[in-house]
């Protein structure tokens, strides 16, 4: 059977289970690795804990993990979640078709809590933190045991990632609401019972929690080398990670010094390096944290469930090339990057034109006949301003997704310093950080003309979104900024669909996710998020957002 026909078979499938309401029949959350993987593994690692922990890092990228009921081609671990949250935002398009999985994060059915897509998002990083609370569970919590104090300095940094990863979107900013409840909190003291009646904790509990975990880590981690191994925490990840979570609270001295250590001995990608597609090998030199993808991590259903076949231009077997549900930036964003910027070259222009296409070859095309070359049932056409700036492990046009996921890179922790630092008084030194950054990474001609902090903290957010286009921090800064979600202005619709042709105010509440039903149906202290109303094309036009004005 031919791919295309392959293809509409699974988007068949999708369409069904968009609404799927079956939540009943879905597993709970909790250690989703079979017995026979368990086993394997030990087999191959003699130290139980050991086996766990590669397991635990494993589940991240790993293939149907998080699949409510069946098999689902948007399942493939972490970066699903980092799709879906850049398509809740402003800056990233995809056709409203029949082949886009990921539809009901562009036009906010995900915040309907029997769909499967926020089931996926909700599940996978429970089940991760079940597997951290199992390490911790196992290890005497005042072991002297240096071996064991690394183990439980990477679960506990993994379980503050895992709630990094939920806090976010299930309710606003912390400056805000910090009193109001967010996500239940499980530990390794959480009994089964417990979990019956486990009423979600507040905001300001979860970053306790997370502030808590991670400087214990830093702490256990002090002499822990990974030797290379970027798939495993080490202490300068728990550093970023920590980062991220001041961030994220508002505690913008903390951040920055936090990202200022995680950055020591790394350097952003040079202008060179991305001027081609790039941003898929864990062993490149500005990627602190990763998750390192094999060939044969990715063999189920011609490696359909991975993010090359749904977020990259280039991938030989996938979604995007073979049906042309293309991500592509928004044009509000787009214009707002200098000509001289390279990063205006990670899309092609409306005339299908990007110099990262130069030297490449795809099949029977090379250099900019690329976008418009056409291979049945492999490759569509790419439409203006499609992404180029994710490129392949095996090569242009490779059938092989074995492309690997950056988590934590040196670029956002330069960013985070120099906003920390522009938020907490010290705005000559974020300006000057901001500027060597651009000036020598990615536009010569940069030159920051911000006049306040309020301005530089907008600056400083403009350059994430274009640096971190696609790697899942859209939303995150939408909510802790209490930013809306501009789309689009007045009558300039051109760029989206109509189904998600719509602005969204700060703060309104269809913004915050909601808690999955098989949750609420095996937890009675449950009371999940309400309020508001799913947008509706063309609503409200007027709507700004500080950046794309």
């Amino acid at each position: 059977m031919k791919l295309y026909s392959k293809l509409f078979f699974v988007a068949m499938g999708c369409a069904a289970w968009a609404g799927c309401s079956d939540m009943d029949n879905m597993d709970s959350e909790g250690f989703r690795i079979t017995d026979d993987q368990i086993e394997n593994t030990k087999e191959q690692i003699p130290s139980r804990v050991e086996s766990s922990l590669i397991g635990m890092y494993h589940y991240m990228g790993t293939q149907y993990a998080g699949a409510p009921a069946s098999e689902r081609d948007d399942d493939f671990g972490y970066p699903t979640a980092c799709i879906s949250q850049d398509l809740n935002g402003a800056d990233m398009v995809c056709d409203n078709s029949g082949y886009n999985w990921f539809t009901v994060s562009s036009d906010y059915s995900d915040r309907n809590e029997t769909y499967a897509n926020p089931q996926l998002r909700y599940s996978y990083f429970y089940n991760q933190l079940k597997l951290a609370n199992d390490i911790l569970a196992s290890i005497d919590p005042n072991t002297e045991d240096e071996t064991m104090k690394q183990y439980i300095g990477e679960a506990k940094a993994v379980r503050a990632f895992d709630y990094l990863c939920l806090a976010p979107y299930f309710q606003f900013n912390y400056a805000s609401s910090k009193d109001k409840p967010c996500v239940p909190l499980v530990t390794e003291t959480t009994t089964t019972e417990d979990s019956r009646n486990n009423p979600r904790a507040t905001v300001e509990q979860i970053y306790t929690q997370i502030l808590t975990d991670l400087t214990d880590a830093i702490s256990k981690l002090e002499n822990y080398d990974r030797k290379g191994d970027k798939t495993r925490i080490d202490q300068q990840v728990a550093y970023g990670l920590r980062a991220r979570a001041y961030l994220y609270m508002g505690k913008y001295a903390e951040a920055a010094a936090d990202a200022a250590k995680a950055l020591e001995g790394y350097i952003p990608y040079s202008r060179e390096e991305v001027s081609t597609p790039a941003f898929y090998s864990i062993n490149d030199h500005n990627w602190i944290w990763g998750i390192s993808i094999t060939a044969s991590d990715v063999t189920k259903n011609g490696g359909n469930p991975s993010w090359p076949s749904h977020l990259g231009s280039f991938s030989g077997s996938a979604y995007a090339a073979a049906v042309g549900v293309y991500k592509r930036i928004n044009t509000l964003l787009y214009d707002q990057i200098p000509d001289t910027d390279i990063r205006k070259q990670w899309w092609v222009d409306e005339n299908l034109h990007s110099d990262l296409l130069d030297g490449l070859t795809w099949g029977k095309a090379s250099g900019q006949d690329i976008p418009a070359y056409t291979i049945t049932d492999v490759k569509m056409a790419f439409v203006p301003y499609t992404n180029v700036k994710f490129g392949m492990k095996s090569g242009i046009g490779s059938a092989t997704n074995d492309c690997d996921w950056c988590i934590m890179r040196a670029e956002e922790m330069l960013l985070i310093e120099a906003e920390g630092l522009a938020m907490s008084q010290q705005e000559a030194q974020a300006k000057h950080k901001l500027e060597d950054f651009v000036q020598n990474y990615r536009d010569r001609n940069y030159v920051c003309t911000a006049t306040s902090k309020e301005d530089l903290q907008n600056e400083i957010w403009k350059q994430r979104r274009i640096e971190l286009w696609g790697e899942g921090f859209a939303m995150a800064d939408i909510m802790r900024l209490n930013k809306p979600v501009v789309r689009f202005h007045g009558t300039d619709t051109e760029n989206w669909p109509d189904a998600f042709c719509f602005n969204v105010e700060a703060n309104d509440p269809y913004l915050l996710l909601r808690i999955p039903q098989k949750e609420s149906n095996n937890n009675s202290g449950i009371e999940n998020n309400t309020g508001g109303n799913k947008p509706v094309s063309l609503q409200n036009p007027n709507l700004r957002d500080g950046v794309t004005d």
